[in-house]
């Protein structure tokens, strides 16, 4: 074959017409591109004139060395050995590996975190629900779900020893379902779905290497993970979504597929919208606008937990969270979800709006909705009152910004978090990421269970321009005026209190009566909050309920990253920031060499069209010269066929002669 549209450009080979893998009359060619059928027009020689048309197999070279890999991998199964195919990388987590060549699936190591909290979380709830199927308290609750029509025809309540079925939508490599199953007791059966036909073909290929347990309890599905959820309704004991970015379009679908107090996680990557440096978009995905201010990672998760609060109510559930983290770079939930047509009237007074000082760090919330208890028992439901706040800010008389509608209850369950340290510990030595496990659970565990958002100390004395004071002895005074506090997860400089900010305020004023600062700027805020003498006498002696505990027995709380870039990877197929750079000084310097060439090329051509110019003017010159005597002429190219010099006419005619025959 040896042409082809030339719309076609990627590179190719023809196989023999007589090849084996096709017939006779079929001209096959493997094309090393997307993997795809395509319907061409011959125009080889031989199906030019005949008009038939050939079916060109596209391909991928990702997908033909999956086969490669999966049949090598089969056959190292087979042979009692697991054979790592030529040019692929074995990556191992926990007690699964999976295949890697290059890209082709999206691999992240830092996300061994992820994975390794989703497991302690996956194997407390499976404890808790055999629990709660044996006290009877799981039927009861399905029974309810049935009654009010929420539960899928033919579900049937959990029964003892079972085993829980979970779907992990977007499942890549499959790292994480084989962990699943292989790591876990209690799980029946792991439902591996990918959008990617490719992926998931990889994602056999691994779960052929693996084996055992894997190869028995995952189950690979292509296919959109909105619509496997759909058409499994009430029927996963836990659906895990960890996308590439946003889960927003998840979401509806997924608080569907979750069977009566089954346990839904969601992670979002989607920082940069839910942190407030895109307002519009994160109103336009979760239906909340952010605020960009210290608080803006826990304001992200209450974001996302109002998001699925409010898809939940749609089909009268709602969400009972009982961890919520900001990690990293990404934020990960872990919500139980019930259905109750009672409850779901209640969803209004579980979220709340921010109205946020635009001069100081103050910040003031308010409930989106409120219930009144009359009496005989009766509720009534209200919308929010209001105005929550002044028109201006108590302390430096500037206006507020409004943000949410965000999840306004507890974030965590206290009972989970302590019986998740206690279960981390017993199983140490099979989390490869316990020591920051253990770190962010400790940090969970000392939170102030019912103060939304924190504030940064740091950001407070940047505006009063002083000194920061110890957290332990901030803390301290809020204490010691009566009130609690406590730190953050998701921020080692963030402060949690239910003191009003009139106390906060009074506090660094004693703090800075006691270390001084220089005369601020007139009008500025820090001149207008100082200018106020505070109505507390701060004590800042320590105090017992201000230290943590944590810290007293020496357990970290925030540990560092434990490599240089530990954050998030580039989409599989794609290459990372250094391999772009490597690309682009490499395509750059392609393009440079292949400038050079062409100017050689172009200098080539000019000195050839000069000597050829020079060449047609030496010959008019000597064409004039026998014109005018042909005689002379003659003899000179007689002399010159003996050897003989030429006659010479003039000095600079013979030196012109003698340079021409030594050149």
């Amino acid at each position: 074959m040896r042409r082809l549209d030339p719309a076609i450009r990627f590179p190719y080979r023809a196989l023999p017409s007589k090849s084996p893998r096709a017939p006779p009359e079929i001209h096959a060619v493997a094309v090393t591109s997307a993997a795809t059928i395509l319907a061409l027009r011959a125009s080889s020689r031989g199906l030019h004139n005949s008009g038939h048309w050939l079916r060109i197999l596209v391909t991928s070279s990702s997908t033909m060395a999956t086969d490669a890999a999966a049949a090598a991998a089969a056959a190292g199964e087979a042979g009692g050995n697991k054979g790592v195919p030529e040019g692929f990388t074995v990556r191992t987590e926990g007690q699964v590996s999976i295949l890697q060549s290059g890209n082709d699936v999206f691999f992240n190591p830092a996300q061994v975190i992820n994975r390794d909290m989703s497991m302690s979380v996956l194997k407390y709830f499976i404890a808790q629900r055999e629990k709660e199927i044996e006290s009877g308290e799981a039927r009861k609750r399905f029974s309810k779900a049935q009654n009010a029509g929420a539960a899928a025809p033919g579900a049937k309540p959990p029964r003892a020893g079972e085993g829980v079925r979970v779907l992990e939508g977007l499942a890549a490599s499959g790292l994480r379902a084989m962990r699943y199953a292989t790591e876990l007791e209690g799980v029946r059966e792991v439902v591996a779905n990918d959008l990617d036909p490719t992926v998931v073909e990889s994602m056999k290929r691994n779960i052929a290497f693996n084996g055992g347990a894997a190869a028995q309890k995952v189950k690979p599905s292509v296919g959109d993970a909105r619509l496997v959820c759909l058409q499994n309704a009430f029927s996963f004991d836990a659906v895990d979504l960890d996308p590439y970015g946003s889960p927003c379009k998840l979401l509806d679908s997924a608080v569907q597929a979750v069977s009566e107090g089954g346990l839904l996680l969601v992670t979002a990557t989607d920082m940069a919208v839910l942190c407030g440096n895109n307002g519009e978009a994160c109103y336009a995905k979760y239906a909340s606008y952010p605020l960009h201010k210290p608080y803006c990672h826990e304001m992200a998760l209450r974001i996302l937990l109002a998001s699925l609060e409010q898809h939940a109510a749609r089909y009268k559930r709602h969400i009972v969270p009982v961890l919520s983290l900001s990690i990293d770079f990404y934020i990960r939930v872990f919500v139980r979800v019930y259905t109750s047509a009672q409850e779901v009237k209640n969803t209004a007074t579980r979220l709340g709006y921010v109205w946020q000082s635009t001069g100081c760090d103050s910040f003031y919330w308010q409930r989106v909705g409120r219930k009144l208890l009359k009496g005989g028992g009766s509720v009534k439901y209200m919308p929010g009152a209001g105005p929550a706040v002044p028109d201006k800010c108590p302390e430096t008389g500037s206006g507020f910004q409004m943000g949410g509608p965000f999840w306004a209850e507890p974030i965590h369950d206290p009972q989970w978090v302590a019986g998740l340290l206690q279960q981390i510990r017993r199983d140490k030595d099979r989390l490869p990421a316990y020591n920051k496990l253990h770190s962010i659970l400790t940090a969970v565990s000392e939170e102030l269970p019912d103060s939304p958002l924190y504030f940064n100390l740091h950001d407070m004395c940047k505006t009063l321009r002083s000194a920061s004071p110890k957290a332990e002895v901030f803390k301290s005074a809020l204490v010691n005026a009566g009130y609690r506090a406590s730190g953050s997860h998701a921020n080692p400089l963030g402060i949690k209190t239910d003191a009003p900010w009139s106390v906060v305020w009074d506090v660094m004023r004693c703090w800075i009566k006691e270390h001084p600062v220089k005369k601020p700027a007139a009008g500025s805020p820090a001149e207008v909050i100082l200018s106020k003498e505070p109505e507390l006498k701060a004590d800042f002696s320590r105090a017992q309920q201000a230290m943590s505990k944590a810290r007293q027995k020496g357990v970290p709380r925030y540990l560092p990253n434990p490599e240089a870039n530990w954050g998030p990877k580039a989409r599989h197929g794609r290459a990372n920031k250094q391999q772009k750079r490597g690309g682009g000084a490499a395509a750059a310097a392609g393009e440079d060499a292949q400038g050079d060439q062409q100017t050689q090329q172009l200098q080539q051509l000019q000195a050839e069209q000069q000597q050829q110019q020079s060449q047609e003017s030496a010959e008019q010159q000597q064409a004039a010269a026998v014109a005018e005597s042909p005689q002379q002429h003659q003899q000179q190219q007689v002399e010159a066929a003996d050897g003989a010099e030429p006659m010479q006419q003039d000095g600079g005619a013979a030196e012109e002669g003698k340079g021409g025959a030594e050149a």
